[in-house]
């Protein structure tokens, strides 16, 4: 199968890449510049961190239960609403459902939007990097993945069309979790009152996201030596959260 690259312009990603930074640094400007014929603004994102392979970038976006829909012209503000949502295979378009008493959806017509996908993310302590014993110039920072999704978005108000998102976000995640905890067995929007469920679909509007641009990045201790690196992720593991050993698997995962 041919693995299409982010710089592809089939591929809904930036078709041309700006690079700057200082000398012998190169920086990637995920959004600034040119990118598949019109100019955009986006997340900063050096060369080191970029993710290239669209595989990964699905992999990521499917990986968050949610993502922050953000919409706005600047001159009124911006709205932000978190949403669950789904992602063709392709990443051609996003379907999700906001509450109808939620007035964001009201202004979104076929407006510009981000969505704002946070998959993992950790404190990084300067004091896991082993190199800090000869060279005590260290800061702390943070790693993390994350993706925006550019695109256009629509109201979908069809009772068809938001009944599908609702069965098929239930389908989905329902599936993933049964595939590591198999008990109790997987829920279906069959298993409630038929008449229950017409009253909770009634109660939220659906929305399609065409995707325009797509933009991820993992920073994941890229710019430290491998020995820093592996004392990142055994910190990571030490301390009690869930999520910094999320982390802590992500950097050794890679980006693959």
């Amino acid at each position: 199968m041919h693995r299409k690259r982010l710089c592809d312009p089939a591929f809904p990603f930036a078709a041309r890449s700006s690079w700057d930074g200082p000398t012998g640094t190169r920086h990637k400007r995920a959004g600034s510049g040119s990118w598949c014929g019109s100019t955009v603004v986006g997340v900063y994102v050096p060369r080191v961190n970029a993710v290239e392979d669209p595989e990964v970038v699905l992999r990521l976006l499917r990986t968050a239960a949610i993502g922050h829909l953000v919409s706005g012209d600047g001159s009124t503000g911006f709205e932000s609403t978190p949403i669950p949502f789904l992602v063709d295979d392709a990443m051609t378009t996003v379907r999700a459902h906001l509450a109808r008493a939620n007035p964001h959806w009201r202004r979104l017509g076929e407006t510009a939007a981000v969505l704002i996908v946070p998959v993992t993310d950790a404190y990084v302590s300067p004091s896991w990097y082993p190199s800090k014993a000869d060279d005590p110039r260290v800061v702390p920072t943070a790693n993390y993945e994350v993706v925006h999704v550019h695109g256009s978005v629509r109201v979908r108000d069809e009772p068809t069309f938001v009944r599908s998102v609702v069965t098929d976000l239930t389908t989905y995640h329902e599936t993933e979790r049964a595939a590591g905890t198999p008990t109790p067995p997987p829920w279906s929007v069959d298993d409630a009152p038929a008449d229950f469920i017409e009253r909770q679909l009634q109660a939220i509007v659906g929305i399609e996201l065409t995707i325009g641009r797509v933009v991820a990045k993992r920073k994941m201790s890229q710019n430290r030596s491998e020995r820093d690196q592996a004392g990142v992720a055994e910190g990571l593991r030490r301390t009690p959260e869930r999520r910094h050993h999320d982390v802590a698997d992500a950097m050794e995962r890679g980006t693959t």
